[in-house]
């Protein structure tokens, strides 16, 4: 059950960021009760956080009660009552979503596209779920209905997060794209949910080719045959879908705070970015050149 996470290693790069002077707006000056200091600091939460999503452990609290305080107390010497904890989480979402903008991937010209479904609650408890009422939206896959939002990510052939968009459940998987490629340049490629002429006239404008199967009532073009075989590998962000849903634990529906909500999501992409291995195509780019 012991995270794959280098501890000191990845708490002085969580410290060193957070330290930087372009990064001080990052510390927060939350509003404490009884005038109480925090007694762990932000890259302190930082990288329990991050710890949690590299671990085994399927709930927080578990990991907290059970690993953390037992077996780490002497690296957080400052480690508050789980309570308490739960309470500093959110003091360390704008210092995470810094760290992920500043360690998304590299551009290579190939990229990926796809949105996967984050459930909140059972179907079956949709009626009485008070958490994200305001925020959560009905939307369907191609598994079925479910009750949440929708993780929108790109990303290119090493694996690596390109960009990322969280959107209530019932938004088109194509409404976010345009924005989230902004910064793109080469070939995009997603499933028949993309296929859009409006989107690929957009797209283009940008310097961007979209690339999509087409669908059986539609009239077949020609593409050529290194698009095909891409395509065909498309099942690359699958895989990262599975990595952040099993391995990084974005997924659950135990959460009763939006707030943790995002904190969570965030530290689980971050974890996603710093592991020792990400799925990949191989592929040399000096042949992607030639052809």
């Amino acid at each position: 059950m012991c995270p794959s996470l280098d501890l000191t290693e990845h708490f002085c790069k969580f410290d060193d960021f957070v330290s930087l002077p372009e990064n001080n707006l990052l510390l927060p000056d939350p509003v404490r009760q009884r005038n109480r200091s925090s007694s762990l600091s932000v890259s302190e939460i930082m990288t329990i956080l991050v710890y949690f999503h590299h671990s085994n452990f399927r709930t927080f609290k578990h990991f907290y009660l059970q690993f953390l305080a037992p077996h780490h107390r002497r690296d957080f010497p400052g480690l508050p009552s789980y309570n308490r904890f739960v309470e500093r989480i959110g003091t360390g979402l704008t210092a995470l979503c810094a760290f992920l903008h500043a360690n998304l991937g590299h551009l290579t010209g190939l990229a990926f596209v796809d949105a996967t479904s984050l459930d909140v609650c059972d179907n079956h408890r949709i009626s009485s779920h008070r958490v994200f009422r305001n925020m959560a939206k009905r939307g369907k896959t191609s598994t079925g209905w479910f009750y949440g939002f929708k993780l929108h990510l790109i990303i290119n052939d090493r694996g690596e997060l390109l960009a990322v968009k969280l959107t209530p459940g019932n938004v088109d998987d194509r409404a976010p794209v345009p924005e989230m490629a902004k910064s793109l340049t080469g070939k995009l490629f997603g499933d028949k949910g993309y296929i859009s002429q409006a989107l690929f006239e957009k797209l283009w404008e940008n310097g961007l080719q979209l690339v999509t199967k087409v669908k059986k009532n539609m009239k077949n073009k020609l593409m050529n045959l290194f698009d095909k075989i891409l395509l065909r590998k498309r099942a690359l962000i699958e895989s990262v879908n599975d990595i952040l849903k099993n391995q990084c634990q974005i997924e659950h529906s135990r959460h009763r705070s939006t707030t943790n909500f995002m904190t969570h999501l965030v530290a689980g992409l971050v974890a996603y970015t710093l592991l020792p291995k990400l799925p990949s195509l191989n592929i040399v780019h000096g042949e992607v050149i030639a052809l």
